[in-house]
């Protein structure tokens, strides 16, 4: 259930037409002869001020819409799986207290440090990570994104960290990072395969490409003691997310590796036995089902997943995960 972004999608083309055809208007205005060819320009991505203002409205818009349970507040300040994930989320909230989130508490962030690499073409991103007045004394990530100058930074993945998670990052002379080409051979796994690699770990386990961990092989088992209970059959089909908004996005670490934020969906479906009836689900999933639940209730979560790819060799460390609910079907 991703947001419907076709209509402002076309105003940001329409935009992009017009700025691309007055650049070129004015470059042959110049010299009659001059391309522009900025896509191509070895950039960084933001400055510090333009990503710490772009935090700063996405904090507000995230707040009053999670004060209103009012998606629309927010909407022009995230995208890909984090934006699935936090429409579904307002969505459900909703349809439980219409009158809003009376336990509302604003997002507070601090200590906030950002990690911009220097690249050539779009997207633009940058990471931003900070301590929070929520979920402890994890550190909150984030990964702004961008696919022109026309568009606002949008926050695409979110995940939650201990502080001894979060690497060190790659830096030049001047501060800026690296991002790693999604098809690069120089890590165990290139970040565009991860999505893959890791619905494929999933469901057949084994292999040398993960390592053992809460998101991997206990994750595994958790779901496997859930599959079947007296009643009830679950059965569970993952799938990777690689295109448009929901790209994989890697950075470069210190230590040759890389950073890499994914995203997977996956499915859980709840059978019924003969004579017997899916639990009664409460309003929020009932606000994001279609169809009437019968004997079978299958419902949709997109994850946005972060992992530690080592370089040239090793196994593959993913060391978060934020699920949510998009959708669901009643059968």
């Amino acid at each position: 259930m991703s947001r419907d972004r076709g209509p402002r999608r076309l105003r940001r083309l329409d935009r992009s037409a017009l700025i691309a055809a007055s650049l070129t208007a004015l470059s042959l205005t110049a010299s009659g002869c001059v391309v522009v060819h900025g896509e191509k320009e070895v950039l960084p991505s933001a400055t510090k001020a333009e990503a710490a203002k772009a935090l700063q409205q996405f904090t507000a818009a995230y707040n009053k819409a999670d004060k209103a349970y009012d998606s629309s507040l927010d909407a022009d300040h995230v995208t890909g799986a984090f934006g699935a994930i936090d429409e579904a989320r307002l969505k459900a909230g909703k349809a439980v207290s219409p009158d809003g989130n009376a336990a509302h508490a604003p997002l507070e962030l601090s200590d906030t440090k950002f990690t911009i690499p220097k690249k050539a073409g779009w997207p633009r991103w940058f990471v931003a990570d900070a301590a929070a007045n929520k979920g402890g004394s994890a550190r909150w990530v984030f990964v702004f994104s961008r696919d022109s100058l026309a568009d606002p930074w949008e926050a695409a993945y979110l995940t939650l960290l201990a502080p001894d998670d979060v690497p060190q990052f790659k830096t030049d002379k001047d501060g800026w990072a690296e991002a790693v080409p999604a098809n690069s051979t120089e890590l165990a796994v290139a970040p565009e395969d991860l999505s893959k690699d890791y619905v494929t770990y999933l469901k057949d386990g084994g292999g040398d490409t993960f390592a053992s961990g809460r998101h991997t092989s206990a994750w595994r088992t958790e779901r496997s003691q859930k599959a079947e209970r007296p009643g009830l059959v679950r059965q569970y089909i993952d799938e990777p997310l690689t295109s448009g908004d929901y790209q994989p996005l890697a950075l470069r670490t210190k230590d040759g590796g890389a950073l890499v934020f994914f995203t997977t969906r996956h499915y859980e479906k709840e059978t019924a036995h003969t004579g017997a009836a899916v639990p009664t689900p409460g309003k929020g999933v009932l606000a994001l089902t279609n169809g009437e639940i019968k004997q079978s209730l299958t419902m949709e979560f997109v994850s946005t997943d972060v992992a530690l790819d080592p370089k040239g060799s090793g196994k593959v460390k993913v060391i978060g995960r934020i699920q949510g609910m998009t959708s669901a079907k009643g059968e």
